[in-house]
Parts: C-alpha cells; structure tokens; sequence
C-alpha cells in the first residue's frame, strides 16, 4: 500500500499548512479506498502571503537576465526527466490516466522545460525604420508581474508546465493554484522547481478550492495577469472577474470537438483516430473527439468497424500497463456522464454500445465507466452540442463535404477539429474553413505539440494562445523605444511633412 503524500502550500521557499488549519483529501478514482494525499485547504490568508511573496521576488526576478532565467528552466526539465516514471505513476493512481498516457503527460513537461529553455535566448523584439532622421525605433518585450496560474486535473504536469515555464523565463513570478483532485502531482512540480534554485517567492503553490483560492486570485489587486485552463462556464466568471479590475486574462476551455470521415478516406486510419480521439484519458480532454461525422456511403462500415475495436478496449486500474481506458476522475465526473446518458436517451439517441457504469466486480471501487457510441444523433440534441467530458461519441451523418463542415462549425466552441480526406483540395478547404483553433488533416483531435499555439475560438477562448512562441505575448507586455539622436526636437506626423 502506498503511504499518503502530506501536501502543503509552499510560500517564499517555506512548505506550510493553511493559515486556519484545515485539509482536504485527494483519493485514487481507481479504488477510492486508497487515500493518495492530504492538502491544505487554504483560504484568502494564504493567499495573501503568497501574492506578497511573489510580489517582493519580482522586482529582483525580472533583472535576472533572460538565458540565467531559462538555464534554471532547464534544469527543471533535467529533474522531470529523471523523475519521469515516479510522476506518472503518481499521477495514474491520483486522476486515473493510464500509465502510457501519464508518461506522456510528463514528457510534455519536460518538452516545454527543453523548449522555453531556448526562448530565454531569443524573447526577440523588432527593430523598424523611424520616419524622421537621426532617430532609432525598435520594440522590446517586458514581463508582466505576478501571474496567477489555474490548472485542471486531466493534464497535471504538462498544462501548468506550459504556463509556468513561459511565465518564469519572460521574467515573471507565479503562484500555481492546482486541481483539487491533482494535489500529488502539483506538489512534486514545486518540489522540483525548488531543487532546479528558483529563488525564494519566484515560484509560489496555493491548494485549495476554486471557490474560495482561484476566487481569491482573480480578485487579488495585486495579481497582474490570470493564466485559466477550465470550463467555458467558469471561464466566463473568471474573464468577467478579471475585466473588472482591469487584469490581463488569458482563458483556455472547453471545445466540441468532430472528426469527419469521407468516403474517399482510408478507413482503417480514420478509425485508428476515432478510437484515440474518443477514449484517450477516458475522453477527459478538451480535445477529445466528441463527434464523429460520417459521409453517408460509409458510414454503416466505419460504424461496425468502430463497434468491433471499441468492444476490445480494456478497462482497468490506470496503474496496469494492459489497461487501455482507466477511471473517470471522480464520482461527480462519472454522474455527470451518467446524466448525459440518460438525456440523449430522452432525446431520442441510441446506445449502440455502453452507457452504463460499471460498479461491480474488480471496478466496483472506482469511478468506470464503459466507453460509449451513440448514433441517431441530431444537431440539436444537447448530448451534441454540450461538452461531456467523458468516453462518449456521437455519430452524425451528411451527405456531402459541405455539409460536414457546416456541421462541424454548428457548436458553441471551435478548439480542435479533424478530417480524414485522400482529396487534397478538400483538405485545404477544410484549413480554411473549420473554425476551430486546431485542425489535423488524417489525425485525431488530440495529439497537440508544445511549440505550437494552443487554444481556439469562440466559447473556448478569449483570444490567446498557450504553448510555442505564441504564449510569450500571454506573459509579456511590448514596450515601444525610440532614440533620437539628432539633437534637437523632431515631432513625428509634423516636422517630416
């Protein structure tokens, strides 16, 4: 039996419990028996002391020159490395993706450590003709200030890695406010942040609730910029909360994701990515595939290919290395899927396989749920519009190229989108136009790479993008210089015309 991890907060290289004393409890959705870690339950006080810590390091931080900042960055993704079995293992028995997938989850990690290494040698600017004479123009990149980073669950190593890396080597300071259900795998990034010798109050780690922490960062006077991977719905809250106070916001959250499938596809491809899409991390991505659009002519034959691979996919404790679908990450997660199969019920779906949890035999101790296809599926039905969050597909059919990219764009987000075509004009079609973020062509929806942008459009962003060279205008301000060295006075727009 593994021993439960004690998380704390840690403020200005002090590891502390909350101000008031209280803890929650973190437990593995395989068997939620097992008690994975305690954490602190912090509240406004804790806070506080972390927004001020990172407040004092800033003003040293930010004078540290930038390729220092990144060796640091480096070094954090050295760490990773080593440690990258004993994380994944962590990370399987805390959120429950399989342990394939964890590793992946920390290569991307380390990915990003290796990758924003590098960016601390460039953070180029611009430098441009002035109009006038005897006058220099260029542009150069700031850091923000303290950044207030909000993670999710189903990624907890590699989506507050591809914010906090960024952040540090732009010259920022941060305070990492992880899932509840991820405490584990936050407190060993921290812990490595430390060893790497981030100086003290650089880097700052805040448990506790969205409601009571993540609240009290968006509202912080102090914070400059929020950094939030979540829901489209709290996403709203915390892009409103931050407009108020006038905070940069940079917000990545939920998609609707669709691959299409055309007759002229190869079939056996076009399934290999329905299967990963669909159920990889048992459908908790932002980017699962959630909606499969089928042409009419092969439909019936994908639909009974899918039914056949599906049917073999194992589901098991995320720990086994034969496991290919784990548990759902916990039991409000798993009554979430379970309402949203009884809804497409009522509205007339069909099961062709699944919807049912399984709470019997070895599983019955944790939250699994059989993976899921459902057809008969119109655009109105809310099983096809809203995000689900678990391994559940729908299958939608049309009857021409047009018809499944109209179909595809007819939801309230646009993150991923995917299209299995041998046509190479209707793959061009299909970049120019998916409005969506992301669009792999022969691809899932899922399989993004850390030096490109990452986010989308509509309900799934607000314009941002995280990862690659994009997320250093998320944590840099531009600054305009001009040096005139004429000697006298020069008035742009006036004296040149």
């Amino acid at each position: 039996m593994n021993t439960p991890l004690k998380c704390l907060n840690y403020i200005n290289d002090y590891w502390i419990p909350a101000q008031a004393g209280e803890t929650l409890e973190s437990r593995n959705p395989n068997d939620w028996r097992e008690l994975v870690a305690t954490f602190p339950r912090s509240t406004v006080a804790d806070v506080d002391a972390a927004v001020e810590a990172a407040r004092q390091a800033y003003y040293n931080w930010r004078l540290v020159p930038a390729p220092v900042r990144a060796e640091l960055i480096h070094r954090v993704g050295e760490i990773l490395l080593q440690r990258k079995e004993e994380i994944a293992y962590l990370m399987s028995r805390e959120m429950g993706k399989p342990l394939t997938e964890s590793r992946g989850d920390v290569q991307e990690g380390i990915d990003c450590a290796f990758y924003y290494a590098g960016e601390g040698r460039r953070l180029f600017g611009q430098t441009m003709p002035s109009e006038l004479g005897n006058k220099f123009a260029m542009t150069i990149r700031v850091p923000v200030g303290v950044c207030a980073l909000i993670t999710p669950w189903n990624f907890p190593i590699a989506i507050p890695c591809w914010k906090a890396m960024p952040a540090l080597v732009c010259g920022n300071t941060i305070i990492l406010k992880p899932a509840k259900d991820t405490p584990g795998c936050a407190t060993l990034l921290t812990q490595i942040f430390q060893e790497a010798g981030l100086p003290a109050g650089v880097v700052n780690l805040i448990h506790g609730s969205g409601e009571e922490v993540g609240r009290a960062l968006a509202e912080h006077p102090s914070i400059n910029l929020v950094s939030f991977t979540g829901s489209s719905q709290t996403g709203a809250e915390v892009g409103a909360t931050c407009g108020r106070s006038h905070k940069r916001v940079c917000l990545e959250m939920g998609g609707k994701n669709a691959q299409i499938v055309m007759e002229d596809a190869d079939l056996d491809l076009a399934l290999e990515g329905a299967l990963w899409g669909a159920f990889g991390t048992t459908g908790q991505r932002c980017t699962a595939t959630s909606r499969l659009i089928l042409h009419y002519q092969i439909k019936a034959e994908f639909t009974e290919k899918l039914l056949e691979q599906a049917s073999k996919l194992r589901l098991g404790p995320a720990t086994e290395p034969e496991t290919d679908l784990g548990p759902l990450v916990n039991s409000a997660q798993r009554a979430r899927v379970i309402e949203y199969i009884t809804l497409a019920r009522s509205e007339g779906a069909k099961v062709l396989m699944g919807g049912e949890a399984l709470a019997e035999g070895e599983l019955k101790h944790g939250y699994f749920f059989q993976p899921t296809i459902l057809d008969l599926v119109t655009p109105q039905m809310r099983i096809a519009r809203e995000e689900i969050f678990g391994p559940v597909v729908t299958l939608m059919e049309v009857n021409s190229f047009e018809e499944a990219i109209a179909l595809l764009n007819n939801t309230a987000y646009g993150l991923s989108s995917s299209v299995y075509t041998r046509d190479v004009n209707r793959a061009f079609q299909a970049i120019r136009d998916i409005e969506a973020g992301i669009t792999y062509i022969n691809g899932p929806t899922i399989g993004a790479e850390v030096h490109l942008p990452f986010g989308g459009v509509k309900q799934t962003g607000n314009g941002h993008r995280e990862a690659g060279s994009a997320a250093l205008d998320v944590f840099t301000e531009w600054k305009s210089v001009y040096v005139d060295f004429s000697g006298h006075l020069q008035r742009a727009q006036i004296d040149n015309r």
